[in-house]
């Protein structure tokens, strides 16, 4: 099993980082967790694409993990030469965004219709709203949710892919929480959201520094791989973004709670489970 970064960044635009989004790479094919701004540019740098999906798992509904769905669901089909639905799992209200952009399509699909005589099917998905518990298995993949805590987000997940003896969790924007905890247990990759909260708190801003009481510190994500076992923390979705020169002042945080592996992501940063 491998893992690639495909976006390390947050809603902060930089041109080094894209938007929230990994890509896990199973014996079932390829599955992406969220799907951040830049989504399929990155995708393209690694082989992948929107066609060879096996699914597209949401951690939550958050503006900045599913900016590009829309451009998944469009070259998934322009690039098809059959139906080929997209097989989209997520929290509740899920069904409702997907039916949103497919609608926000309407006129894209209508104008590629009358013009491709070929294309004779339109955009095809197939969404399952998913809680904690069993979300996929194919071979010797399973894939497993547990719920987290992003209140007031209502429901955000974070999942298990176990692929024969390698297991990653991805974990979306959480504090440290039970169901987190009990997903990582002996877990050998951890993909973990953080935001380094001394920076924040220097700014002084409410707009950034109320983000804290709603995602993990790096101190957090750490202290939850501890607890779980984790055999390598790999740190994402970084608010602020590191500025050259800064990485290791992360790292260090990180290794003050957690004795494992320790990686800080970075955009195409690809990892072997």
């Amino acid at each position: 099993m491998q893992v690639v970064i495909l976006g390390s960044g947050s809603p902060l635009p930089d041109p080094e980082r894209a938007g929230p989004s990994t890509l896990v790479r199973t014996s079932a094919g390829d599955v992406l967790i969220d799907c951040g701004r830049g989504v399929l540019m990155r995708a393209a740098a690694t082989g992948s694409g929107a066609g060879s999906l096996r699914a597209l798992l949401l951690t939550h509904l958050h503006s900045d993990h599913i900016t590009d769905l829309n451009d998944v669901i469009t070259t998934r089909w322009v690039l098809s030469f059959s139906p080929s639905p997209l097989h989209v799992f997520g929290p509740p209200g899920t069904a409702a965004v997907v039916h949103g952009v497919e609608s926000m399509l309407d006129l894209d699909v209508g104008y590629r219709l009358a013009h491709h005589d070929e294309l004779t099917w339109r955009p095809s998905t197939s969404v399952t709203e998913i809680d904690s518990g069993h979300v996929l298995d194919e071979g010797a993949v399973r894939i497993t949710s547990a719920r987290t805590d992003h209140t007031p987000v209502h429901h955000s997940l974070a999942f298990r892919i176990d692929d024969g003896d390698a297991s990653v969790v991805v974990a979306g924007d959480t504090v440290p929480c039970a169901g987190l905890d009990l997903l990582c247990k002996d877990v050998d990759l951890l993909v973990h959201t953080v935001v380094r909260r001394d920076l924040i708190e220097a700014f002084d801003l409410p707009r950034l520094t109320d983000v804290l009481d709603y995602h993990s510190s790096v101190s957090d994500a750490a202290a939850t791989a501890a607890r779980g076992g984790v055999r390598t923390l790999l740190m994402t979705h970084l608010v602020p973004a590191p500025t050259p020169g800064t990485e290791n002042a992360w790292l260090d945080q990180a290794a003050a709670s957690f004795s494992g592996g320790v990686l800080l992501g970075s955009d195409l940063l690809c990892v072997d489970v």
